[in-house]
C-alpha cells in the first residue's frame, strides 16, 4: 500500500531530474478566493508526468531494465517515460493515440523512444501496449494505475504543503486519476483539513461517473480539447484513492476550458494545455465553493499544439464576448455598408471582416445578407451594438 514515506522517497529520487515548480498568485481568476497556481506546465518535459515515470523506472531491477519498457500515453506520460528511459539507457516503446498533438509525438521521439501511433484514444493505445507487453516481455509503465507512479505524482502534494502551509483547497485535474491520487494522499496525510477537489472535462467524466456508480466504469467514448485527461476508464487503485481522499469531483465545459487557457495567457503569461487548465476553469466558474479560501490550482501541463492553441484562443474570445459576428439583412444599394460600419465604429468596436452574400435563400431579390465579424469588449458591448443597429432600422438575422 502507498505510504507517505514512499512519497518522501520519491521526492528524494526526483531531485535528480524534476524541478520544484513555483506557486504564483493569480489575482484575476476568482475575485472571491485567493487563487494561486502550481506551475507544473513549467516542469521538465512540460508536464508533471515525468515525476511518476522517472520514479517508477528508477525502481526497476537491473533485469527489468534490460527487458525494456512499454507504455501508452496521450503524450505527456510518453515524454516522461522517454526521458526516464533515456537517462537509464533503457529501450522504450510507447503507444500514442493517432490524434495526439504532433508536438507531443515529436517530443517523445526526440527523447529517443520508439513511438507507435494507434488509431483511437488513450484506451485504444493502452490495449495495443498490453499486446506488445505480452508479446515481448517488456515492463509495462502504466500512466496512472500504479503505486510508484502515484507516489511520484504525490511529490507535488508535498511541495504544495511545504510552499504554502496555510493552503485551504487544492484543485487537481483528473484523467485516469494518478495525479490526484498522489496529491490528495500526500495532502490529506499531512494536512487533513485541506480540501482536495478534482476537475474533469465534461466530454470525459470517467472518474465522476465511476464515483456515482460505486465502481470503475468505462465510458463508450470521450471527446475533449483536454486530450491529456481523455480517459474512458479510471484504474481500480486510483478510483479507490479518489473515493477515499478527494472531497469532490466536478466537470467543466469546452468553452470554460478555452476561457481558462485564454485567461492564463493574458493575465499570467502562462501557456497551459486543456488538461492543465481544467482546474482554473473550475475556479473561474465556481464549480466548487472556494469563497474566502486560499486555493491552489494545479496546472498539470503546458504541451498544447500551436494549431489547437489558436482555435482555443478564438473559442475563449467568443465565450467572453470579445469576438462576435452578426448577420444582417440589407437592401442592396449604395451606402448601406457605410451606415452599418459607422454605427459599429461609434460603439467602439473594431470590424475585423465583412462578407456580402447576394444569393442567400429566404432574402428578397433586392436584398443581401451582410456578415460582420468584430472585436468587442464583452457581451454587454455586443448587446449595445445589436440595439444600435436595430434602432437604426437594420434587421439582424442572427
Amino acid at each position: 500500500m502507498l505510504t507517505i514515506d514512499k512519497i518522501y522517497d520519491a521526492s528524494k529520487v526526483l531531485k535528480e531530474v524534476a524541478l520544484q515548480t513555483e506557486i504564483i498568485q493569480a489575482q484575476k481568476i476568482n475575485p472571491e478566493s485567493e487563487v494561486y497556481l502550481k506551475t507544473e506546465n513549467l516542469q521538465v518535459t512540460g508536464s508533471f508526468k515525468v515525476r511518476g515515470a522517472y520514479y517508477k523506472i528508477h525502481n526497476l531491477t537491473a533485469e527489468e531494465k534490460a527487458r525494456g519498457v512499454i507504455a501508452c500515453s496521450a503524450g505527456n506520460h510518453a515524454q516522461g517515460v522517454a526521458l526516464a528511459a533515456a537517462k537509464g539507457n533503457i529501450d522504450a516503446v510507447i503507444c500514442i493515440p493517432s490524434g495526439a498533438p504532433i508536438s507531443k509525438v515529436e517530443a517523445t521521439r526526440r527523447y529517443g523512444a520508439n513511438v507507435e501511433l494507434v488509431d483511437g484514444v488513450y484506451d485504444d493505445a493502452y490495449r495495443r501496449a498490453c499486446e506488445i507487453q505480452a508479446e515481448t516481455g517488456r515492463v509495462f509503465i502504466h500512466p496512472f494505475n500504479d503505486e510508484d507512479i502515484i507516489a511520484g505524482q504525490g511529490t507535488i502534494g508535498l511541495e504544495i504543503v511545504n510552499q504554502m502551509p496555510d493552503v485551504d483547497a487544492v484543485l487537481v485535474p483528473i484523467g485516469g486519476g494518478g495525479l490526484i491520487s498522489g496529491v490528495a494522499f500526500a495532502i490529506k496525510s499531512l494536512f487533513p483539513k485541506c480540501k482536495v477537489y478534482g476537475a474533469q472535462a465534461e466530454g470525459a467524466p470517467s472518474m465522476l461517473g465511476s464515483l456515482k456508480s460505486g465502481a470503475p466504469v468505462e465510458l463508450p467514448s470521450v471527446s475533449t480539447v483536454a486530450d491529456g485527461i481523455a480517459v474512458k476508464k479510471p484504474g481500480d487503485i486510483t478510483f479507490q484513492m479518489v473515493h477515499d481522499y478527494v472531497d469532490e469531483v466536478v466537470t467543466v465545459s469546452e468553452d470554460e476550458i478555452a476561457t481558462a487557457i485564454l485567461a492564463l495567457i493574458e493575465h499570467q503569461k502562462l501557456i497551459a494545455e486543456g488538461a492543465g487548465a481544467v482546474t482554473v476553469a473550475a475556479a473561474m466558474f465556481n464549480k466548487v465553493d472556494i469563497r474566502g479560501m486560499k486555493t491552489v490550482c494545479l496546472i498539470s501541463g503546458g504541451n498544447i499544439d500551436v494549431n489547437i492553441l489558436s482555435r482555443v484562443i478564438t473559442r475563449g474570445l467568443v465565450k467572453e464576448g470579445r469576438s462576435a459576428s452578426l448577420t444582417l439583412s440589407l437592401t442592396d444599394k449604395p451606402g448601406e455598408l457605410l451606415k452599418v460600419s459607422s454605427i459599429i465604429s461609434a460603439t467602439g468596436a473594431n470590424i475585423l471582416g465583412v462578407n456580402h452574400n447576394r444569393s442567400a435563400l429566404g432574402t428578397a431579390i433586392t436584398a443581401c445578407e451582410l456578415q460582420v465579424s468584430m472585436e468587442t469588449r464583452d457581451h454587454e458591448h455586443v448587446a449595445e451594438i445589436r440595439r444600435a443597429l436595430t434602432e437604426a432600422g437594420f434587421q439582424i438575422v442572427h
